[in-house]
């Protein structure tokens, strides 16, 4: 999809890592402060502008304001037209109309601003917002109260929304505001990443969120509503759709997106995988959750995504209405500043160390500090209710520093064509190892939770590099084990080519399928070869997969970019398969771009 106009979701999408690490413990020192881990300092620092001592300031300040928040008395939050986190002041910031109101602000620690519009009036003005654009008029793109302005604040491109909208707004009176904008928001499905991200069967990857257990104990976590809409779906994550981690929306009840919310849940029930607290940040140190906690406006907040990886910003706005196109209204939501990409879906969102959000949608570019819905999150609080979901969390505040030990005796115990099996000695921890992460020279391999694995996806007599490392439940790891040297045995190197002329045309925002039947015999060389006879007048907008007879998905290129260039016919891909030759390959093409024309002619897969 071109970058930068339209707004996506992915949660999501991104991370994930998944944003929390469901396979991949990430290098973990703990805060120097409760609240203030090092990631969300220097992120937030770099994308507000902000010094090290002022970002650390901000985080103190506003988890101040949030204790005050939550300590207000009832009979004051039932009076108030809105409350925010004033950094200028470093307060929390209530709007009231009436002095008594201001008195009881002032008596629990927060900073009153009269108002003229109190709680019932706003809510009168959105609920007549609503019933003028809530059917999906084109421009307007989402809308909900902003409480520093005492106003309903409706989101519009003028250049497309119709004249009599636009007039029957400024009707309302000046207690709703037009706020100009140039992109329209859409759900972010998106790029495959190294990582961990997760895959909703074959489907464009999304970001894990905040991992859980439910009533039972079982392992879940949680992420984006359109990342989970098909009931019972396989779910896999680390090598994508070699490795299944659980299934998706089990029982298809545990997936909205819809006014409710944009939230979903997978159940992680695969040997081997474990969740963990810690999360990604993408080249820092790890931050640990130790809760939860509802957005404010005007709070410095990151978010970890499997695109975007780590950007911070700050809460421009909750509980608004987001018009996402597709007939795809969700209430409910936050905007912030910072910047996300397609893939980031269903990330997770932070307060320093407590969980935020999952990542819904954002406008596909990451300029820090850009627009003020540059990016939309789901409050997470209310996914782990309607689940009735324990959040897992860390010990917070430096609990646990100490690093497993590495794992010895690193050995190959078989190899074939396309992998190669490893073991090793067991680590120890002051608490205890959660898991095991395997490296193929110094990229990611695989995770485990046992002392085996196998790395798969390997290129016939070739020789690889291995090492290992341990990690525990704060997201601490060990150092890397001795390297151990393994070779694939020699496979079937014959090239056999099969092609399927048939044409199909590719229409915006749906995905044109094409499948050719193999009769070759054996494994498929590595990597497998596959040219596309195709023309499209925006190659940035296409998702191309391949899919294995087995029903694994293999990404051939990811959609994204801010200027359109012609898809040139007869571009070929290689891919990696650790797979059989025999049987039905299909290829998938997903146009995720409005206002465009395509056609495919045919395509040939070498195996």
């Amino acid at each position: 999809m071109r970058q930068g106009t339209r707004i996506f979701l992915l949660a999501g999408a991104a991370a994930l890592l998944p944003v929390l690490s469901l396979t991949q413990g990430s290098s973990a020192a703990q805060p120097t402060q409760p609240g203030q881990p090092p990631a969300a300092v220097d992120g937030i620092a770099r994308d507000l502008h902000l010094s090290t001592d002022q970002a650390r300031t901000r985080l103190q300040q506003q988890d101040q304001a949030q204790q005050i928040a939550a300590a207000l008395p009832t009979a004051l939050t039932s009076q108030l037209a809105g409350k925010w986190f004033d950094e200028k002041t470093g307060k929390l910031s209530v709007a009231v109309t009436s002095e008594t109101a201001a008195n009881a602000a002032r008596a629990a620690g927060a900073r009153p601003v009269l108002v003229a519009r109190d709680r019932a009036e706003l809510a009168r003005l959105n609920a007549a917002v609503t019933k003028l654009v809530g059917g999906h008029v084109a421009g307007v793109t989402g809308w909900g109260v902003d409480a520093e302005s005492n106003t309903v604040t409706v989101r519009v491109n003028r250049a497309v929304a119709p004249r009599s909208s636009l007039s029957a707004l400024a009707a309302l009176g000046d207690g709703v505001r037009i706020r100009d904008v140039t992109s329209a928001p859409v759900q972010q499905s998106g790029a495959l990443h190294p990582g961990d991200p997760w895959w909703p069967g074959g489907e464009s990857n999304c970001s894990t969120g905040f991992p859980a257990t439910d009533s039972s104990g079982a392992k879940v976590f949680v992420t984006a509503g359109h990342c989970t809409n098909d009931a019972n779906q396989a779910a896999y994550g680390a090598s994508g759709q070699q490795n299944k981690l659980g299934t998706s929306n089990v029982g298809g009840t545990h997936s909205v997106n819809a006014h409710e919310g944009d939230m979903g849940m997978v159940s992680v029930t695969e040997a081997g995988w474990t969740t963990s607290p810690a999360v990604n940040t993408w080249g820092g140190a790890a931050v640990t959750v130790t809760g939860s906690t509802e957005p404010l406006v005007g709070q410095a907040v990151c978010h970890s995504g499997n695109t975007s990886h780590w950007q911070c910003g700050k809460v421009t706005a909750v509980e608004q209405t987001i018009d996402y196109g597709n007939n795809t209204i969700v209430d409910g939501l936050a905007t912030t500043t910072a910047c996300s990409l397609g893939g980031d879906s269903g990330g997770a969102w932070l307060a320093g160390d407590k969980a935020l959000g999952l990542h819904s949608g954002g406008a596909s570019s990451c300029s820090p500090g850009g627009a003020d819905d540059q990016s939309i999150f789901q409050p997470v609080n209310e996914a782990l209710r309607k689940w009735s979901l324990t959040l897992l969390t860390g010990g917070g505040g430096g609990d646990d520093t100490a690093a497993p030990s590495v794992p010895a005796n690193l050995r190959s115990t078989g190899a074939t064509s396309a992998s190669v099996s490893l073991a090793w000695d067991a680590s120890t921890d002051n608490v205890g190892v959660t898991g095991y992460d395997v490296y193929q020279g110094a990229a990611l391999a695989t995770s485990v939770s046992t002392t085996s694995a196998t790395v798969s996806g390997l290129t016939a007599d070739t020789a690889y590099s291995f090492t290992v490392k341990a990690r525990d439940a704060a997201g601490n790891a060990s150092a890397a084990s001795a390297a151990v040297s393994a070779r694939t045995s020699p496979g079937d190197t014959g090239g056999r080519v099969f092609t399927s002329t048939t044409s199909f045309p590719i229409r915006d925002f749906q995905v044109t399928t094409s499948a050719l039947k193999s009769t070759a015999t054996g494994t498929a060389v590595s990597p497998v070869s596959v040219q596309v006879n195709a023309t499209h007048t925006c190659t940035e907008d296409l998702n191309i997969t391949l899919v294995s007879p087995s029903g694994r998905a293999y990404p051939l290129q990811r959609y994204g970019g801010t200027t359109c260039h012609p898809f040139q016919s007869g571009k070929t891909f290689s891919v990696t398969a650790n797979e059989q030759a025999a049987g039905t390959w299909t290829l998938r093409i997903g146009d995720n771009g409005p206002g465009d024309t395509g056609t495919l002619s045919g395509w040939s897969i070498t195996l």
